[in-house]
């Protein structure tokens, strides 16, 4: 069997609060100097005190993490990647967006507004909206990326 069929596994290894870069570091040095079988290690900024491992078994995983400091052990099992997808495949905020919607604007010259959605252009990554807090009717254009759904 060929590296490309093998499936890989995903594993959940728990650190100390606030050191996740440096145990991030220290794996890297570790797979690159004892060549271990690792695909990935990655940090999610959602996911405290937890970096995941990527590798083809459990003892691979293991060996990697052996002796290394600030690891304060591994969770039992493994992770599904539907587990962690939602956290590498980045959600266009487009896609949220409709019309008669209420948003507040998060960025540029009209940060801290609330305003309304009159037209949302998927294509541009763009909505039109008419901001509530102005003294009459003011269509913007803003980028979809500065524009967050209120509660």
């Amino acid at each position: 069997m060929t590296l490309s069929q093998e499936k890989s596994h995903f594993f959940a290894v728990r650190t100390t609060g606030g050191q996740e870069k440096i145990v991030m570091g220290l794996l890297e040095n570790r797979i690159k100097l004892k060549k271990i079988n690792i695909q990935s290690v990655l940090l999610l900024e959602n996911l405290k005190g937890y970096v995941v491992v990527e590798a083809i078994d459990a003892n691979a995983a293991f060996d990697a993490m052996q002796g290394i400091r600030h690891i304060r052990g591994q969770l039992r099992g493994e992770l599904q990647f539907k587990d962690i997808e939602g956290y590498l495949v980045k959600k266009s905020t487009v896609s949220e967006l409709a019309v008669d919607k209420i948003v507040e604007i998060i960025g540029g010259p009209f940060k801290g507004m609330k305003a309304t959605i009159t037209r949302v252009d998927h294509d541009k990554e763009e909505a039109t909206v008419i901001l509530l807090d102005a003294p009459y009717q003011l269509p913007v254009t803003v980028d979809a990326n500065y524009l967050k759904l209120s509660a």
